[in-house]
């Protein structure tokens, strides 16, 4: 099961981001009563997670957490800003971005 959460500031597709997130998993042989929580966040929250955990003093696009504990696989956080910032660097879609972003956090935590 995917949970996303988010502010009403950032413009997503809550539904197609589940669903995509859902199929990878299940491409991935994920157990489908696991839970992954996609948190959307801002520049400066991504900052404040990337110098705890990675000792990063910038805002990365994306990060995730393994946690395998009980039904939470684990999480990840994608950085609405830069996501629209690395979407117009590489002349791609938000939501592509979004996209490739969110299967790249999902390889972490299933491997």
């Amino acid at each position: 099961m995917v949970k996303v959460f988010t502010t009403s500031r950032y413009k997503i597709d809550r539904s197609s981001i589940v669903q995509a997130a859902e199929s990878y998993l299940q491409r991935q042989r994920v157990n489908h009563d696991m839970v992954v929580n996609i948190v959307f966040i801002g520049t400066r929250k991504m900052k404040k997670i990337a110098q705890d955990f990675k000792s990063e003093n910038e805002a990365l696009p994306v990060l995730s957490f393994r946690y395998g504990e009980n039904e939470l696989l684990g999480e990840i956080f994608i950085c609405y800003p830069q996501a629209i910032l690395l979407a117009a660097e590489r002349d791609r879609g938000v939501d592509e971005t979004i996209m490739q972003l969110l299967t790249h956090g999902i390889d972490n935590i299933v491997s």
